[in-house]
């Protein structure tokens, strides 16, 4: 070719290429004739496929990378200057080897890895060398695409998803598989990457392993021989290397099994106040090995003989009501008997809940007024009952309640009973516009009325649609009968409980129908029916079955509570899982005072197999909750017990306030830590305050009722309200009743008020206070208080006070903080005699005009505050009583003699006044020596201040 690419240097000299003349006239000609000399585009395959090994930079193209050009033999037009790689960050490059030939390769510009890559693919042309020796007018061939394949290197040995295995077989069977163990590999290919084999290192075991890696048994496995194997087992890839590190299979042997629950605590012990608590905590199924397809459990909470079938609160009906907000307006017919409520007082009662039981032969009459006669077409009545069937008796209907004819008829105008085990509410409306066909029975058919269970029933009235709610959850009436409505008359209509009064018809007017069962908290409420919430609110237990972290029962579990969750359903078709939602079950309790004793537990299952209906029997599981007794609260209450007050208190507007510092506390017994030793005794407790609420306290007058012509308790309603508390008001007493907290009663009773409008005839009154804690079952101890008035006419009377310096005993204290000193008892002079023996006429003098002046002052005092009447002499202070007791009396004693008292009393006289101020520690001792009859089992300090602290007088 050498000889055809010298023929064109005399053609390019002739036309001028490569001489230095002509200016841009040059440039000009040398761009044409450039354009005349390279006149192709340079030629290569339209695709590529390549290999290259990972970790090596050479890439092996089929076909080999070439490049053509039509120019050649011309030079540089001719040739092949480069290729380039079209793509961003690829690890490869295009070197041209021969531009004469056109010769090219593709090699890597980094290490190449299969496992980061598998394969390349991008875009490669050629370029031409132009038209001369500066790269001028290159031309670029068309696109090829290269697609580059890596190949793997077997670099990776196999390693084992767990590093250990674990499996548990049961002697004497032979297993297809046992257990399966997993190894992977981290390389790319086929090859190198899939396991191939397996193999058990450990030699002489019954045990043989398949290619998949399930490990059975080579024979049968016998317990006694020997309880566990522990075998090695490796892997091999397909490049046959071996797994990095082998894996350890456990095999334990088991004897024969049982189906059954494993691992569970027949007695399980509640403390009151510890929250949820798991039942079974490590519960696991023990199938044998059988093919199961699905799992139902059950578990089941047996409380039908606490209470009324559960823990619910035993606060009173009314105290209930108003925590779950029912409306008001509600007339309990079956109440605890009373003064007020004693038509109650002749049926049977069943325990302190107030549970009424009804043999078949007693009713009751609700005495007229109680419950309106017209019960417009809006009311509710709700109810607790228990009731079974009655053999020999299903043809009698048993009345629940009964509103009849009084006499000369036996209309029945509404009525509730049960007939056959069927609930019927009859309602018959008078004649009013229409004389219509009406609905006059509703009927319901349920198996709950006769499977002596409580059962919570409420009927809601808007007539004509009648709706009945049992344990909360709504039902509809099977049977609608319409009947004629009622004929009017003046025939005076009886209401009973337990039977229907039959006034007419018969010869001597009786009850008839009589219940068979047990009611509770039966009531009426007129004019207004029930909300969904306040009844599921009345009716809900305090107790029962629970979940712990319902999230991660996982989708494969189904499950379902009853209403009280008394009874828990669950089904899955994995056994691990079912095992773990069991041990997430969980008895609860929320109150603070549960009623200790036993809770009956059963879980009973239901387990099927592929193709079967039932497989495998499993035993129930019968295990009990043993609730401990909860510690039981010490309520004291605790105030002033005994306080004077002027007559003209007791008069005034106000009267007098009884209880200003009652203070109510709760607290309970707790055995000291054995770190905590500050005394000799081991058994020693401490007491630890508890709050909780109260639902009433009573005020009781002793020593005869009050007399409403001249006294009464008083008590502003507004400081009911605000505390959501309520109370009656009789001349026995005052009753504060709801449920509330120890210092809301306190807050009301600081506010009880005493008035006599005549107290000249009245030396004192006695009050007694009891508070109650769950309608009664934790009660405070009783709180006694006596009132005396203080007749003016009367202090001249009180033995061994001088009259020169007596002060009135109703004086009331003036508070000046700067008149404190340690004088308190100056006031208490001895006698002139003997003031005359031990210290001068000039001190006696002193003491004299002192006396007299404070005297004036004082008195001038009361008269200004008696005649104010203002919320002040509510609180006022007997301090200025000092001085109406016999100063001889402080020290007195068998052993001591008058003249040995008057010593004492003048030399502790003459100190006092000579000292400026004195400790307050000493001022409280000397107060408590000197208290009298007012004062017996209360603090000294404060009581003493409250009593007979008279230091706040002026002189």
């Amino acid at each position: 070719m050498l000889p055809g690419r010298l023929c064109w240097v005399p053609l390019l000299l002739a036309l001028g290429v490569g001489s230095g003349s002509g200016g841009g006239g040059d440039s000009r000609q040398r761009r044409l004739l450039a354009a005349k000399v390279n006149k192709h585009k340079p030629w290569i395959e339209t695709s590529y496929h390549g290999v290259i090994t990972e970790n090596n930079d050479t890439v092996i193209l089929d076909p080999p990378l070439v490049a053509l050009d039509k120019d050649a033999p011309v030079p540089f037009a001719g040739e092949i200057c480069a290729f380039k790689i079209h793509g961003q960050e690829l690890p490869f490059e295009a070197v041209v080897l021969n531009k004469t030939s056109g010769e090219g390769r593709l090699r890597a510009k980094s290490p190449i890895d299969c496992e980061l890559q598998k394969e390349y693919t991008f875009i490669i042309q050629a370029y031409d060398c132009g038209a001369g020796p500066h790269e001028t007018a290159w031309k670029k061939s068309h696109k090829a695409v290269v697609h580059i394949q890596v190949k793997d290197v077997n670099e990776f040995a196999p390693t084992f998803k767990e590093p250990a295995y674990k499996a548990v077989v049961t002697e004497g069977k032979i297993y297809d598989s046992i257990l399966q163990v997993e190894a992977v590999d981290e390389d790319c290919s086929p090859q190198y990457s899939q396991i191939c084999n397996y193999e058990i290192v450990t030699t002489d075991v019954p045990f043989a392993i398949d290619r998949n890696g399930n490990i059975r048994n080579t024979e049968k496995l016998s317990y006694d021989k020997q309880h566990q194997y522990e075998i090695l087992v490796t892997a091999y890839d397909c490049g046959q290397k071996p797994a990095a590190q082998d894996t350890l299979v456990q095999v334990d042997v088991k004897p024969v099994c049982k189906p059954g629950w494993q691992d569970w605590t027949k007695r399980i012990e509640y403390q009151p106040g510890s929250g949820s608590m798991p039942l079974f905590p490590s519960i696991h199924l023990e199938t044998c090995d059988g093919a199961v397809s699905s799992l139902q459990i059950v578990a089941e909470l047996q409380t039908n003989y606490i209470g009324k079938g559960c823990d619910r609160e035993t606060y009173s009906e009314k105290s209930l009501q108003k925590l779950c907000g029912a409306s008001s307006g509600i007339i309990d017919l079956l109440p605890s008997p009373s003064g007020a409520t004693n038509w109650t007082a002749g049926l049977l009662v069943d325990s302190s809940e107030m549970i009424f039981k009804f043999d078949g032969r007693q009713g009751a009459k609700i005495p007229d007024g109680i419950v309106p006669k017209n019960l417009t077409d809006q009311f509710t009545i709700t109810m607790w009952m228990k009731h079974g069937p009655s053999p020999g008796m299903r043809a009698e209907k048993e009345t629940i309640l009964c509103n009849s004819d009084k006499t000369e008829m036996n209309r029945h105008h509404y009525a509730l009973y049960v007939h056959n085990c069927r609930l019927v509410f009859l309602l018959r409306k008078d004649f009013d516009q229409a004389d219509t066909f009406r609905p006059a029975e509703f009927h319901w058919k349920l198996d709950q009325i006769c499977d002596k269970e409580w059962h919570y029933y409420v009927i809601n009235v808007e007539f004509p649609v009648v709706t009945l709610y049992m344990d909360g959850a709504t039902y509809e009436p099977y049977l609608v009968t319409n009947d004629w409505p009622i004929h009017p008359s003046h025939i005076a209509m009886q209401l009973t409980v337990g039977a229907c009064w039959q006034g007419g018809e018969v010869t001597k007017p009786r009850f008839a129908q009589f219940f068979h069962g047990s009611l509770a908290s039966l009531t009426i409420r007129p004019g207004k029916m029930e909300s969904q919430k306040v009844i599921s609110c009345l009716q809900a237990c305090k107790e029962g079955l629970d979940i712990n972290s319902l999230e991660s029962l996982g989708q494969g579990i189904k499950y379902h509570f009853n209403p009280s969750q008394s009874i828990l359903v669950m089904e899955g078709d994995d056994i691990g899982n079912i095992n773990r939602a069991l041990q997430k079950v969980s008895y609860i309790n929320s109150r603070q005072f549960p009623t200790a004793g036993v809770r009956r537990l059963k879980v009973s299952s239901k387990v099927q197999c592929f193709g079967e209906d039932v497989c495998i029997s499993i035993p129930e599981v019968d295990a009990y909750v043993m609730v401990l007794q909860a510690i039981e609260p010490r309520i004291t209450l605790r105030g002033t017990d005994h306080f004077w007050r002027p007559a003209a208190q007791f008069e005034s507007a106000r009267g007098v306030t009884l209880f200003p510092d009652i203070k109510i506390v709760s607290t309970f017994a707790k055995t000291k830590a054995p770190g905590d030793v500050k005394t000799t005794d081991p058994k020693s407790e401490v007491l630890e305050e508890m709050l909780h609420n109260l639902d009433f306290c009573d005020i009781l007058v002793i020593g005869g009722d009050l007399d409403p012509r001249q006294e009464c308790l008083e008590l502003n309603h507004s400081e009911l309200h605000q505390r959501h508390l309520d109370a009656t008001n009789s001349t026995a007493g005052y009753s504060i009743y709801g449920v509330g907290s120890m210092s809301r009663y306190e807050q009301v009773l600081h506010h009880v008020r005493y008035r006599n409008w005549c107290p000249a005839s009245l030396e004192a009154r006695r009050f007694r206070i009891k508070c109650s804690e769950l309608n009664g079952r934790y009660t405070s101890n009783e709180f006694n208080l006596e009132v005396s008035i203080l007749h003016e006419d009367r202090v001249s009377d009180k033995e061994h006070v001088n009259h020169l310096i007596v002060q009135p005993p109703f004086l009331q204290s003036v508070h000046h903080p700067e008149s404190r000193s340690s004088i308190q008892r100056s006031s208490v002079v001895p006698s002139i005699a003997t003031v005359v023996i031990i210290i001068s006429v000039c001190m006696l003098v002193f003491v004299v005009a002192m006396g007299v002046y404070r005297v004036r002052i004082a008195h001038q005092h009361f008269i200004q505050e008696t005649e104010a009447a203002k919320e002040s002499e509510m609180d006022w202070d007997d301090s200025a009583l000092t001085i109406t007791v016999n100063p001889m009396e402080k020290h007195e004693g068998p052993g001591h003699g008058e003249d040995e008292t008057e010593g004492e009393e003048e030399e502790e006289a003459e100190e006092e006044m000579s000292s400026s101020s004195g400790s307050d520690d000493s001022e409280e001792e000397e107060e408590e020596e000197g208290m009298g009859r007012g004062r017996h089992g209360q603090n000294g300090a404060r009581q003493a201040q409250l009593e007979w602290d008279d230091s706040t007088l002026p002189y």
